[in-house]
């Protein structure tokens, strides 16, 4: 800066202030002074006539004249300052870059002086000046300058350690070259002389302190103290020496980084290599599970708790504790690993362990109720049974249909481990469930006897849903029913369905059943669900109603149109506009809708392994169908049934399971895997005889007989063999009726779906140790219409994180308060608090971070040590 520049300065100063300091601590000015003269301006040196006189000449004789306070040496230390009271309220100026940096940052601590000439290279960019200025606050000492400036490098968001050192790893896993690669952020680091007050801002966080520190060995302790602390057991002499002596602080920084939205995929990347280097997956091998129910540090941990946990259901299956498997499989899928909200990333499977632990969940279910069940299926009568059924022994069927699913997810991302789970359900569900079951019902109903009290039969599903209810509106122009039959959609099924329909806004179902007729395939099922006065069987061997056969789609619309009626397929009618859709059913009494998509993907050998997907694909797609004719068409009453029910077994049978009779009928005119029809059919071996008269309510004069195997077998395995129906097993013959429709009016507002509702318990809440556990309360069971969520728990110092954020799910249905209950265990950074300051404990939904609820904390903490 040259005289002028100063000249122009100071008479700049002195329009805005009386006083001006201005220490030359290099005398470099000294000799030009007297060439700068500005006008009302006295230059007064304290350095020649003494700090005394000068406070004496500026505060009592010349009180209003404007003084430029000019010494040749630097700015004395406080305790030595004489005039220190004056220059807080006067200006301090300085013409050399230290100087000017200190007023352009607006810093006023011009002790800095040194510190900023000492960080030159840091101010040689413009970029990083600026980027300074952003985060500066004007009482920044030294230390704090340096954490900012190596935000500013590291482009971090904020200056705060955790935050840099997640940008620091960051680039390291970016540039892809190993754990002691170099890269550009540290190159800058280092060039900018940064490197020093880094580590020691790592040494105060984490008590690390090495003689050649580096940023591998630093990942390597942070890692190796998060899954200690966790574990909360001393780690044996290869590991301990890992360990940092302040454990909670790695634990919430490593916690924080896997919870950052940007910064969570180098985490796995640099995490899977460490533990490559370490072996963690044979350190943890034989690890208790209880020790690593809260270790999150390594996915090869997360491999090890799954296969432990899924060895414990199949070691524990005959005496379970459900509960207890729930809860550590739902922990850890509320965790980095295993969260499906994370979504999978090249060698981060999270879809397939968040399906690994759904399986384990829902075989710890299906073996629970296994074991409610130590009498077996003894029921006196066939109604019993029935009601039985559908009232808790379909779960079977949906449990085992849900855990095949959730193995098929697993192994299809490449993760076998549920084999030797899925061999143990196989046997249960096969061999126990299955066959009992069937044996069972067999000796409390036959073909013979083929109706229940009570229950309707599903011949007569038009009288008994349909014809009460028939012409009331179509005078109006409106449609008075829709029927959806969905081929081979069976009741498990159609319970999942019911309860998605009750949890959507203004949509109201209730599943109902009916005694499906014998043989139990298409042709009949679709024929019995028909308007008619008369059922026959025909000479050419297909169904008959009202005299006019029914076996194809067009001949069933023709059929209809006598009841003022109309068929279409669901894929064409979804395909209409929605004024298209109101045109096509206008005028029309009953709407029958065909859909097909389990039977035509079961009931074929190329794809029958597939029918759980079809089954899936079935619920969501008549779910799309039942909104479509509600929203588009004003449906509302909607019947949502089928034709028949299956059975499927992930095995195939074996030779054992073919019903073998050597007597087989010389008359019969159709030979299926399950049924055989013809006349006057003679009794064979292991078989039931059956008519249809009997069965399906068809016109004695065209009756017919047929045979059923006993229990599960098949007369043969053409077409597949997993996959099949026609039989009389209850899971072929409960045919369930969905009654859906729309609310209206005032009702429609208690249809809302919301998410359950969750409390902090307690008034005051005081932290006094490194960890603290908080108690949450889920205040409402979930429903149809009250759904989980999933929250982010955190304590805060205005809106930055002092703990490990922990997500955690309240899903639970049940009544008892006792077990809607979570524990949020928080870590706190070890740091410095104030006793006396508000903290926030904050509950976040995770799917669209809006805040829950905020509770007050306190901070004490007598002693700062993680031991």
């Amino acid at each position: 800066m040259d005289i002028p520049q100063v000249q122009n300065k100071l008479e700049e100063l002195f329009r805005q202030y009386r006083i001006v300091f201005w220490d030359d601590a290099d005398g470099e000015f000294q000799d030009c002074l007297a060439e700068m003269t500005i006008d009302g301006v006295k230059v007064i040196r304290p350095d020649q006539i003494g700090q005394l006189k000068t406070k004496v000449m500026l505060e009592i004789d010349e009180p209003r004249q404007k003084f430029l306070v000019y010494s040749g040496n630097p700015v004395p230390q406080a305790e030595d300052d004489w005039l220190l009271d004056i220059r807080l309220y006067s200006y301090q100026f300085s013409a050399d870059r230290a100087t000017i940096l200190l007023d352009e940052l607006g810093l006023m601590n011009h002790h800095l002086r040194d510190y900023l000439n000492s960080r030159k290279k840091f101010f040689a960019s413009k970029s990083r000046i600026e980027g300074l200025m952003k985060m500066i606050d004007a009482n920044d000492s030294a230390v704090e300058l340096d954490r900012k400036m190596l935000a500013v490098v590291t482009k971090a968001e904020y200056d705060e350690l955790f935050e840099i050192l997640r940008c620091v790893y960051k680039g390291l896993a970016d540039c892809d070259g190993g754990l002691d690669a170099e890269f550009d952020i540290w190159q800058q680091v280092q060039k900018l002389e940064l490197e020093e007050a880094f580590w020691g801002f790592v040494k105060t966080a984490f008590g690390y302190a090495e003689e050649k520190p580096s940023l591998k060995n630093l990942l390597i302790r942070l890692m190796v103290s998060d899954m200690a602390f966790a574990m909360g057991v001393a780690l044996p002499g290869c590991f301990n020496h890992f360990v940092l002596s302040r454990q909670s602080n790695a634990a919430v920084c490593l916690g924080q980084w896997r919870d950052n939205n940007s910064k969570s995929e180098s985490y796995d990347k640099l995490s899977r290599t460490v533990a490559g280097l370490l072996k963690i997956e044979e350190f943890l091998a034989d690890a208790r599970l209880e020790d690593l129910c809260g270790v999150v540090t390594f996915l090869d941990g997360e491999k090890i708790i799954a296969r432990t946990l899924r060895d414990r259901v199949i070691q524990t299956a005959d005496t379970i504790n459900a509960e207890e498997i729930k809860q550590i499989a739902q922990r850890r899928q509320d965790m980095h690993w295993a969260n499906n909200m994370l979504g999978s990333k090249i060698g981060v499977p999270r879809k397939a362990l968040h399906a690994v632990y759904e399986a384990i969940i829902t075989a710890a279910d299906f073996f629970d109720l296994k074991n409610s069940k130590v009498d077996g299926f003894d029921f006196e009568n066939a109604q019993q049974m029935y009601k039985a059924y559908t009232g808790e022994l379909y779960k079977f069927d949906k449990l085992y249909r849900l855990f095949c699913e959730y193995a098929d997810v697993a192994e299809a991302e490449g993760w076998g481990l549920l084999k030797d789970l899925q061999e143990k359900i196989e046997a249960v569900y096969r061999n126990w469930y299955l066959d009992d079951l069937a044996m069972q019902w067999g000796k409390l109903i036959e073909p013979e006897t083929w109706g229940i009290d009570g229950v309707v039969n599903q011949y007569d599903f038009y009288k008994h849903f349909i014809e009460p209810i028939a012409g009331k509106t179509v005078s109006r122009g409106k449609v008075t029913g829709f029927v959806i039959i969905s081929d081979a959609f069976r009741y498990e099924a159609a319970e999942e369905l019911t309860a998605e329909l009750n949890g959507k806004y203004r949509f109201v179902a209730e599943l109902k059943s009916m005694l499906g007729v014998l043989p139990s395939y298409t042709s009949l099922g679709m024929a019995s669900l028909l308007p008619h006065e008369k059922l026959q069987y025909g000479e050419k061997g297909e169904f008959l109603v009202n005299g006019k056969p029914s076996g194809s789609f067009q001949q069933r619309a023709g059929i209809l149109e006598q009841y003022g009626g109309i068929a279409v397929k669901a894929d064409d009618l979804l395909a209409m506009k929605k004024e298209d859709g109101r045109t096509f059913v206008r005028g029309k009494d009953i709407v029958y809708i065909y859909h097909n998509t389990v039977d035509a993907i079961g009931d074929s050998l190329a794809t029958e392994e597939k029918a759980f997907g079809a089954v899936r694909n079935a619920i969501s797609e008549l779910g799309d169908l039942v909104r479509y004719i509600v929203n588009n068409l004003n449906g509302s009453q909607i019947f949502v049934t089928a034709d028949h029910g299956f059975l499927y077994t992930k095995t195939k049978p074996n030779e054992t399971d073919k019903n073998n009779s050597s007597n087989k009928p010389e008359n019969a005119v159709k030979v299926k895997k399950r049924f055989i029809i013809g006349n006057d059919l003679q009794e064979v071996n292991d078989s039931y005889l059956g008519k249809f008269s009997i069965t399906a309510g068809v016109d004695v004069d065209s009756d017919m007989g047929f045979v059923l195997p006993i229990g599960l077998s098949l007369f043969n395995f053409v077409g597949g063999s997993r996959f099949f129906h026609g039989g009389m097993s209850l899971q072929e013959t409960v045919i369930p009726v969905i009654l859906a429709g729309r609310v209206k009016g005032k009702k429609a507002e208690l249809t809302r779906e919301r998410k359950v509702l969750v409390q902090v318990l307690g008034t005051s809440h005081k932290i006094t140790t490194s960890s603290h556990r908080f108690e949450l309360l889920q205040t409402e069971a979930v429903s149809e219409r009250v759904k989980p969520i999933t929250l982010k728990v955190a304590v805060f110092d205005e809106d930055n994180e002092i703990t490990n954020i922990e997500s955690i799910s309240f899903d639970s249905s049940s009544d008892n308060m006792a077990e809607r209950t979570r524990w949020a265990t928080l870590t706190l950074k070890n740091s410095q608090y104030d006793k006396n300051k508000v903290y926030y404990l904050v509950l976040r939904d995770s799917e669209d971070n809006t805040e829950k609820q905020r509770v007050e904390v306190k901070v004490d903490r007598a002693f700062i040590n993680d031991f």
